[in-house]
């Protein structure tokens, strides 16, 4: 198109941090440590926050003012991609404390709210958790949000029950939604954000078994009449979904650049153990048919990687990213999955095997397909955009 420039190539500072990055994962988090992280399912890695923390990686996309390091979309993509090669889903132990603290009162909270989190953030003293999804809601966030915030003197009182509210367990604050007035013509209204203490009184939380995001931990939370005072509320009153739009595409190419680094670790992997493996008088990187599954794990990481990169592109220069944002969603969590399968396949008994780390890659990637939106939800979305009438209520 005439007059108008793409060019997704790093600069030169981004550049280096890339590489900065890629020599702290491999010096202070490689593969082997986050298998013995992952293996104890409830306990929290609280030295791979700490190590975050010194690096500086808390500040990134953060204010300077506030103790930030700085830097836009494009720098936290870099980031998350680096550090998912390495840690795959443990990478969310910075991730959602960046999103729902830093990005959501960075964007919407008082100057006080402001200097009070987003300095606690960059010095790593506040780990944050997001109350969203609730038991009967799943991706039908505003249909099953029963979470009721009701006005008293000096704040609200909170009645509710939250779900796969990750990293609950150890947070200090949790990112909560809840309805604060009844609008019967359209059910986006009426909801509120408030800035929650987790170790309120009223709050009982659990913590969740599951397949992947091992030592994350995701908690349902119980609030029972559970006090917030109203210095706590982030934003305007009733309308936290117009807030939320905006963070929400900043999450989807967050988690889409998770996908693309996990597909680094794949191809990686994948290419050693072709290497190193012999059977059948030589290594079995020879055979046609294993050249041609890392071919194919090659070219959706990169399919993947031009997608995540127009998303991050457009969403740095301020301009409508809604769509990009959800088609690099769908299409990096399922290219990822189907390289950390094919990766799996490669390696045999020993891909299946808690030694290695494909097992490890297949098991997070595959939550990325259902959350924090389905891929079939970001369709939906997707079609709607391109003009076809809306598919749900």
């Amino acid at each position: 198109m005439r007059g108008r420039t793409v060019d997704f190539e790093l600069n030169e500072q981004q550049q280096l941090f890339r590489k900065t990055v890629r020599d702290w994962v491999d010096r202070e988090a490689p593969k082997e440590w986050a298998r013995e992280l992952e293996k104890d399912e409830y306990n929290f890695p609280h030295a791979l926050w700490d190590k975050f923390t010194t690096a500086g990686f808390h500040g990134i996309g953060l204010p300077e003012e506030y103790g930030g390091q700085g830097g836009d979309i494009l720098t936290q993509m870099i980031l998350a991609r680096g550090l998912a090669r390495s840690l795959a889903g443990l990478t969310w132990v910075w991730g959602i404390t960046s999103f729902a603290g830093g990005k959501s009162v960075g964007l919407y909270g008082t100057e006080e709210q402001k200097r009070r989190h987003l300095t606690a953030i960059t010095e790593g003293r506040e780990k944050w958790a997001i109350g969203f999804t609730e038991p009967g809601g799943g991706t039908d966030l505003l249909g099953g949000l029963r979470t009721r915030a009701k006005k008293v003197d000096g704040g609200w009182v909170v009645n509710g029950q939250k779900t796969w509210s990750s990293m609950a367990h150890v947070a200090d604050y949790i990112l909560l939604l809840a309805r604060t007035a009844d609008y019967t013509d359209k059910r986006h209204q009426g909801v509120s954000l408030f800035i929650l203490p987790a170790r309120s009184e009223g709050v009982t939380i659990r913590e969740i078994p599951k397949v992947g995001m091992r030592s994350l931990g995701s908690c349902d939370v119980y609030l029972d009449d559970v006090f917030v005072p109203e210095e706590n509320l982030l934003g305007e009153e009733n309308r936290a979904w117009r807030m939320l739009l905006p963070t929400l595409n900043n999450e989807r190419i967050m988690l889409s650049s998770f996908c693309v680094g996990i597909m680094d670790g794949v191809l990686e992997d994948a290419v050693r153990y072709a290497m190193e493996r012999e059977a059948f008088g030589g290594v079995i990187g020879r055979f046609q048919s294993l050249q041609h599954h890392i071919a194919n794990i090659a070219m959706w990481r990169d399919q993947a990687e031009l997608m995540v990169n127009r998303a991050a592109w457009m969403q740095s220069l301020g301009r409508p990213c809604g769509q990009e944002a959800n088609m690099a969603k769908v299409v990096a969590s399922e290219l990822g999955g189907q390289a950390a399968d094919l990766g799996l396949q490669i390696l045999g008994g020993m891909g299946y095997s808690a030694e290695t780390d494909m097992q490890r890659y297949w098991r997070d990637v595959r939550l990325f397909r259902i959350g924090p939106v389905t891929n079939e939800m970001a369709r939906n979305g997707i079609a709607e955009g391109l003009g076809l009438p809306r598919s749900f209520s």
